[in-house]
């Protein structure tokens, strides 16, 4: 199908893309890798007057440390993400879920910024960022401000950001000694979206307990979760595979899954607790070396 008919501006700095949006916030579209917002213009799902393409944009792209923050622009691409020497070092979990998206030639287009603005619920990156307890920057033509994973995923293709307000950045704190992080998936063969797919961080402690841990899960719901049950009841515990098993059992307590062509609600919760378990217990390998 053909998109309904729209102007285009290409701003040449972020300050110019703000007041852009601001002059027109209920009739405008960012676009960034365009791999969500194309499809849906096209099926006139989304039908934007302006579309203001913020994908030459250096200030948004790259990743740097700062005072133990990985700091990733949104404009930065999956691949580059995955390959980065700095993310496989400081945070391994999110160059591991990069990796695990799409196919060659999404990771090589699309943006962890874009992904993140649209919330699919079977996206990968929600799951990582719910699960490293990251903050979202958003700006806006009067100022700006951080948002937890935890607040920023509200519902179906929706967050907490507002219509004039434009993703920047995404911080993530440096892995602690002795953590370990894991993201694991079962995809959908046509378009690599998860079925279910499950992020989980862990720190130990002395002893071998669990210090602290976290789990995001994408694929299961209207929008991606943190797993509390499961955290709560493994959380100070020794880790050991049977308090994994018990814990990983409570990951869909409370969760109310989505059934469709591909997979039934019984079969994602199932699966859920699977894959919680599985990505527990490798995030816990690679926490004690």
């Amino acid at each position: 199908m053909i998109p309904a008919a729209f102007d285009y501006r290409r701003p040449t700095s972020l300050a110019e893309a703000a007041r852009l949006l601001a002059a027109h916030a209920d009739d405008a579209k960012i676009l960034a890798g365009g791999h969500s917002l194309v499809p849906m213009m096209k099926l006139r799902l989304a039908n934007p007057t302006l579309l203001i393409d913020i994908g030459r944009l250096s200030e948004l792209s790259g990743i740097r440390e700062q005072s133990g923050t990985l700091i990733i622009g949104a404009g930065t691409t999956h691949y580059t993400v995955a390959s980065s020497a700095l993310v496989q070092q400081r945070c391994p979990l999110l160059a591991e879920t990069a990796a695990a998206i799409g196919d060659v030639q999404v990771r090589n287009r699309g943006t962890i910024g874009g992904s993140l603005a649209h919330a699919d619920p079977a996206a990968d990156w929600p799951a990582a960022v719910l699960a490293l307890g990251a903050q979202i920057k958003l700006i806006h033509a009067g100022g700006e401000r951080l948002v937890r994973a935890t607040d920023f995923f509200v519902d179906l293709l929706t967050t907490a950001m507002e219509s004039r307000e434009i993703l920047t950045e995404i911080h993530v704190p440096v892995n602690p000694p002795r953590t370990g992080g894991a993201y694991l998936k079962v995809a959908q063969p046509a378009s690599g979206f998860a079925l279910t797919g499950v992020a989980a961080q862990v720190t130990l402690g002395a002893n071998n307990t669990v210090q602290s841990v976290a789990v995001g899960v994408t694929g299961v719901s209207d929008k991606a979760f943190r797993a509390s049950a499961t955290e709560r009841a493994l959380q100070g515990q020794a880790a050991t595979a049977d308090a994994v098993t018990q814990a990983a059992a409570r990951a869909t307590d409370g969760i109310e899954a989505q059934g469709d062509i591909h997979a039934s609600v019984e079969y994602r919760l199932h699966l859920t607790r699977v894959y919680t378990q599985r990505a527990l217990q490798r995030a816990i390998e690679r926490a004690q070396g």
